[in-house]
């Protein structure tokens, strides 16, 4: 389960960068839950040669992340962000520190996007 989210995530961030065919391919067999018969079928290839196109484009997508780090980095930003989000429910009314600290986050936040 944990790699199907994984690759939903990295189709997310790089989806675009593959071309239409791969696209199309990887859509139907992975979110529209396409057998590779099925898939094979409709774009007139092997199941063999679906299956293959799935896993060449699940390292395409891989790859993308190895050199860009995308996905990584919202990682990072959303953990982040849910630091803040903890800090300032418990932040008391003149609780200073608890402010420090949500500057902190924040600061770090910016210094990854920058």
């Amino acid at each position: 389960m944990e790699k199907i989210f994984e690759h939903t995530l990295l189709y997310d961030f790089y989806g675009e960068l593959l071309n239409k065919h791969q696209r199309q391919v990887y859509e139907d067999a992975v979110f529209n839950d396409l057998s590779l018969s099925e898939v094979a079928d409709t774009y007139g290839i092997s199941r063999q040669g679906a299956h293959d196109l799935i896993k060449r484009v699940n390292r395409i997508l891989e790859g993308y992340e190895e050199k860009l780090h995308m996905v990584e980095l919202f990682r990072r930003v959303g953990s982040l962000a849910e630091e803040i989000a903890q800090l300032a429910d418990t932040a008391e009314p003149s609780g200073v520190k608890t402010l420090d600290k949500i500057k902190t986050k924040a600061d770090q936040i910016i210094q990854i996007l920058e």
